[in-house]
């Protein structure tokens, strides 16, 4: 059944008249005459009562044309959402952030976008590199900032920053007087470090390992502002990424790490085989352009 033959059939039920609904549908009377006529053969009642000179509907005629007339306002509004979101004027965008990252200036980009289209909304997941990847993955998030490198048989990737950790300590630490720190010099310090669902946790472990220690973890946090904390009491030594560092209370001290320098390269990650909806293909697009004029520095 064609929707045509429905919205045929309610022109002539409302003009009373096979000739008038063809009029006001610009075809020719025979050709609606016939797509009543399919229609009926089709649904195999009679819709119209043809015996008398003026048209009037069947009992079967009347019960299709009230469920034509939901049909139709359906197939509309359906249409009506369509254009809404082809046109970008709704829709809704999943991303992934983790809390390690400085989220001040790229939200800067997620409220310009909003200002360019205010109809799509925005969920913003905090979550380990690890979790988010996995959750763009299983189609969870639409997008998501990590720590790369990613799988790239998997996800496609936009790298925007790199930098290096610094070590954060106790201004009173012996080691915060210093300029530079050797990673070999902190074999014998307390780690508060991210979770295991953090790449961090991983790279930091391993350049310790490949310097000749493994680190003594006296705690792992997801929370950034929790693990600054726990140097200002005096707990222990963290590391953390360089931008992360300009925003530390007076509590707290950050020192340059070298032989090796640890660094971090972050990247929005997406599927590269998955359904993209309009709203977040124009959100990317939109941030892409955004990152490339360097507006994470501005």
């Amino acid at each position: 059944m064609d929707i045509k033959h429905l919205q045929y059939f309610i022109e002539v039920s409302k003009f009373n008249s096979f000739s008038r609904a063809a009029d006001h549908l610009f075809i020719t009377q025979p050709t609606i005459s016939k797509m009543i006529k399919n229609l009926e053969t089709e649904l195999g009642v009679a819709l119209i009562d043809r015996s008398s000179k003026q048209l009037t509907l069947t009992d079967a005629g009347q019960i299709i044309l009230e469920q034509a007339t939901l049909i139709d306002k359906a197939f509309n509004n359906l249409k009506t959402e369509l254009d809404n979101l082809t046109g970008l004027k709704k829709g809704h965008i999943r991303i992934g952030l983790p809390p390690i990252f400085n989220a001040h200036f790229f939200l800067k980009i997620v409220g310009n976008f909003h200002e360019k289209y205010p109809g799509i909304t925005f969920q913003l997941v905090e979550d380990g590199s690890k979790k988010i990847e996995e959750d763009v993955g299983n189609k969870l998030l639409d997008v998501g900032i990590i720590v790369l490198p990613t799988k790239n048989d998997i996800f496609d990737h936009f790298s925007f920053m790199e930098e290096d950790l610094k070590l954060i300590l106790h201004p009173s630490h012996p080691l915060a007087i210093r300029d530079e720190v050797e990673l070999s010099e902190l074999a014998n310090e307390s780690f508060i470090l991210f979770n295991k669902d953090f790449v961090l946790n991983d790279r930091i472990i391993l350049s310790c390992n490949n310097v000749g220690f493994n680190p003594h973890i006296i705690s792992e946090s997801s929370q950034q502002s929790f693990i600054e904390e726990m140097v200002a009491s005096k707990l222990g030594i963290s590391l953390l990424p360089e931008s992360i560092c300009h925003n530390l209370n007076e509590n707290v001290k950050s020192v340059k790490v070298t032989n090796p320098s640890i660094s971090w390269n972050l990247g929005i990650i997406w599927g590269n085989n998955q359904y993209f909806s309009y709203a977040a293909k124009e959100w990317l697009k939109f941030t892409i352009e955004q990152l490339k004029k360097g507006i994470l520095k501005n």
